[in-house]
């Protein structure tokens, strides 16, 4: 059965960070690709960012490049999004995704297989 729980998030002031952990389970994660979206009050779900199954390419949405950065651990089964100069416009349910090996579609939510069940992250102006 496969897991994917985010943690890390929480309440922080504009202009500071936070590191998002997703720990996965009952898949071979070194054979994934991984991504990150987020989901705004009355807003549909966003790309965030992603990863290739390698680790050697990652991707990001225009709004958050320069300022968040994916990582991929495979010795410990986990994807990272380290968010730094957070702004209010960045409030949103973040959640996690997994995708068996790779696509040059990662920025799509329908590439992907699995998905977790959010972390909270809210920025206060």
């Amino acid at each position: 059965q496969v897991q994917l729980v985010e943690s890390g998030g929480g309440l922080v002031q504009a202009g500071g960070s936070l590191r998002l952990s997703c720990a996965a389970s009952g898949l071979t994660f070194s054979t994934y690709a991984m991504g990150w979206f987020r989901q705004a009050p009355g807003k549909e779900r966003e790309f965030v960012a992603a990863i290739s199954w390698g680790g050697a390419n990652t991707y990001y949405a225009d709004s958050v490049k320069g300022r968040f950065t994916i990582s991929k651990d495979n010795a410990k089964n986990t994807v990272y999004l380290q968010m730094n100069s957070l702004q209010p416009d960045d409030t949103a349910e973040y959640y996690c995704a997994s995708r068996k090996f790779g696509s040059n579609r990662l920025r799509y939510e329908d590439e992907y297989d699995y998905w977790g069940q959010g972390t909270q992250v809210t920025v206060s102006s």
